[in-house]
């Protein structure tokens, strides 16, 4: 399934709508993300009628935690996490009132994002003002962007043992297809954060 992920981080890469950090620190163009980018994408997507994707997590009297507003995800790369953990209001999964209701790829929240972290969060190399690697935060409300599945067929692993793939019984096939096409179903709904590392 990670071949379907990469191709709609790619998808998303090249065809939705992005906005720079501008609130860092770094001196670069786009900037470290900041709380005010935060707050502009998520009035964005308020202002554009796109429908939170979690639920909130009500406070409890517990040491150290804080509730969780209902949010948009925020997808992007494990590189980020040392600039989330500085962003000013950051909640980290760990602090949230319920832990188990965060997802396993959560990192926290900000305001009314919660970030989830993959190792294969996109990254356009060397394309900052100053040469710096600009990392995509895809920020997508509910049902942004759809994988549509073409003759109603989905991913199929395929496997062949040696007795039936080659020659002398030396070889095994093993492959991986599917029909699908990953595509943006409301362009309001989903904004690419565009930020560099501080």
């Amino acid at each position: 399934m990670q071949t379907e992920d990469q191709l709609t981080r790619d998808m998303l890469a090249a065809t939705a709508g992005a906005i720079n950090c501008v609130g860092g620190n770094n001196g670069d163009n786009p900037t470290n993300i900041d709380r005010s980018d935060v707050d502009d994408v998520v009035r964005t997507l308020l202002s554009n009628d796109a429908y939170t994707v979690m639920d909130n997590i009500e406070g409890e009297d517990k040491f150290g935690t804080g509730p969780v507003r209902d949010a948009y995800f925020a997808l992007c790369s494990t590189q980020l996490t040392g600039n989330l953990d500085a962003v000013a209001g950051f909640l980290h999964k760990n602090q949230y009132p319920a832990p188990m209701n965060a997802l396993r790829t959560e990192w926290g929240s900000i305001g009314n994002l919660r970030f989830l972290v993959s190792s294969i969060g996109s990254i356009t190399a060397n394309s900052s003002n100053l040469g710096a690697d600009v990392y995509n935060i895809f920020c997508v409300g509910m049902e942004a962007y759809a994988c549509i599945e073409q003759d109603q067929y989905s991913a199929h692993f395929i496997y062949l043992p040696p007795e039936y793939s080659g020659p002398l019984a030396l070889n095994c096939t093993v492959g991986y297809k599917f029909a699908e096409v990953p595509r943006i179903t409301n362009d309001l709904w989903v904004i690419n954060l565009r930020a560099t590392r501080a």
